[in-house]
């Protein structure tokens, strides 16, 4: 089994398995792998839950995988918790993190680059190329609203890559 495929696998496993037994997916082939990763829920195409982490908090890729696959599906407060009857109309995408970097509002580039923006203890992040934000503006606004910063307050501009995995 390719990279690709058991990242979004174990995703998909570790939320089923949690739904069920109400407790977390363990796994014994780990890599050494660490990375700070999102884990997105689509039902019908319309976002269902997203988690992440912008830095690894677990020993492994995977338990990362699979800690922040039951977090989109439980734990997102925008929504309410996944039903396991609803398993079967669910996309899973994986998105693995690089280490971010400074950045300015120049160097923007919504469909290659996420963001995370900082002032204070106020912090927040938004992956890339995602449906609907196609310009820096946009981008800026929309991770700005989310961290609760003023577009007036000072914050810092960090940037990322991500491998999406679906």
């Amino acid at each position: 089994m390719g990279e690709k495929s058991k990242y979004v696998e174990i995703a998909r496993e570790s939320l089923q398995y949690y739904l069920k037994n109400h407790k977390y997916l363990e796994i014994e082939e780990k890599s050494n792998r660490r990375n700070g990763v999102f884990v997105s829920l689509k039902k019908n195409g319309i976002l269902r839950g997203c988690i992440g982490t912008i830095s690894p908090v677990m020993e492994s890729i995977e338990e990362e995988i699979i800690r922040n696959a039951v977090e989109a599906g439980l734990h997102d407060p925008r929504f309410y918790p996944v039903m396991e009857e609803e398993m079967d109309d669910i996309d899973i995408s994986v998105d693995v993190l690089s280490d971010s970097f400074p950045s300015s509002f120049e160097e923007l580039e919504p469909m290659t680059k996420g963001i995370i923006v900082t002032s204070g203890s106020k912090r927040g992040l938004l992956l890339p190329n995602l449906e609907g934000i196609s310009t820096p503006e946009e981008q800026l606004e929309i991770v700005l609203k989310k961290a609760g910063i003023k577009p007036f307050e000072d914050y810092s501009i960090e940037v990322f890559t991500v491998e999406r995995f679906k």
